[in-house]
């Protein structure tokens, strides 16, 4: 999970008899040292998110073969570029640098170097800094490149057994219980799979969250993705959130499948109050009604005018 994820670098091994970036010639005849072919310009490379074997040869070729890697975090991607034998000079390109290194690496490419980029695990620019360097090689007219591969996103997406027709990756959600809830009811109305990323100590109440306010849907947590205790959890958002708040946070780097909003039936006038009032005990009547609203399906302007009445109604 780029940006957050730090990967346990696992299943691979080194010839220690071999130089330190020396790859030996391999059996389809590629040269994983050569020189050849490789054009300049910013190379986009997946990492894996956990097991080392999860690379693709074109990444090895690339790595081996740029001027140098920018790394989210030179130490952790030290350790996957020696099980595979890769001594490509490095240098460090993470959000508490980035602006003062942007400039130098696309100085670099505009001299004709070629510079790929990793996250410390998963496919670049997905919750890190990295589309921003992207975006001003573009516009600097520079060519960008990509070797896609691992990402913690959809390997939890195809793990899940939800649908996986339409879906929106959304991130992260707000530390902040009041904003993260906000988030969730601008996303509650759409017809699609929802995938989150999350942390283990918020894990409990964001799936609380999630139960409250887009309802008990069907979902996963994914949690280390190709690692020795790979474990995905299949239940509804409420008994999710109520085994977590009893298990405490789980190890590892979490994904959050949420499944499409469910069919109901038409919401009674006494539900559409209950539901109001919990909501103004904790909201102002705008961001009350628009939940409650989302929730339900209903227009926003019928429920405020509702959310409007019963406060005036209150004693």
């Amino acid at each position: 999970m780029a940006g957050r994820r730090r990967a346990e670098v696992t299943g691979g091994t080194s010839d220690s008899s071999e130089p330190t970036g020396q790859a030996a010639a391999e059996p389809n005849g590629r040269d994983a040292t050569s020189k050849r072919g490789l054009p300049p310009g910013l190379f986009i490379v997946a990492t894996p998110i956990g097991n080392a074997s999860d690379i693709t040869l074109r990444a090895l070729d690339i790595l081996n073969q740029v001027d140098l890697i920018a790394c989210e975090d030179t130490r952790v991607s030290a350790k996957l570029l020696a099980i595979h034998n890769i001594a490509t000079k490095r240098l460090p390109y993470h959000d508490h640098n980035a602006d003062r290194m942007r400039p130098q690496i696309l100085a670099r490419l505009a001299a004709g170097e070629r510079i790929a980029l990793i996250s410390d695990a998963g496919t670049p620019l997905i919750s890190d800094p990295g589309y921003k360097l992207v975006r001003d090689a573009v516009a600097a007219g520079l060519r960008v490149h990509t070797a896609p591969g691992a990402s913690a996103a959809l390997a939890a997406l195809v793990l899940s057994g939800l649908p996986s027709n339409r879906f929106l990756f959304a991130g992260f959600l707000d530390a902040k219980s009041t904003a993260r809830r906000r988030e969730l009811t601008e996303l509650s109305r759409l017809e699609a799979t929802l995938i989150f990323y999350e942390s283990a100590q918020r894990l409990a109440a964001s799936l609380a969250d999630m139960a409250e306010i887009l309802g008990d849907r069907p979902a996963a947590v994914a949690r280390e993705l190709t690692k020795l205790y790979e474990e995905v959890a299949r239940d509804g958002l409420a008994a999710l959130a109520s085994r977590y708040a009893d298990s405490g946070p789980p190890k590892g780097e979490i994904v959050i499948v949420v499944g499409p909003p469910l069919d109901a039936p038409p919401a009674a006038a006494e539900d559409i109050d209950t539901l109001l009032k919990e909501a103004l005990g904790r909201a102002s009547v705008r961001d009350a009604a628009a939940e409650v609203a989302a929730r339900l399906g209903l227009p926003k302007r019928e429920i405020y005018a509702r959310a409007v009445a019963l406060t005036r109604e209150a004693p």
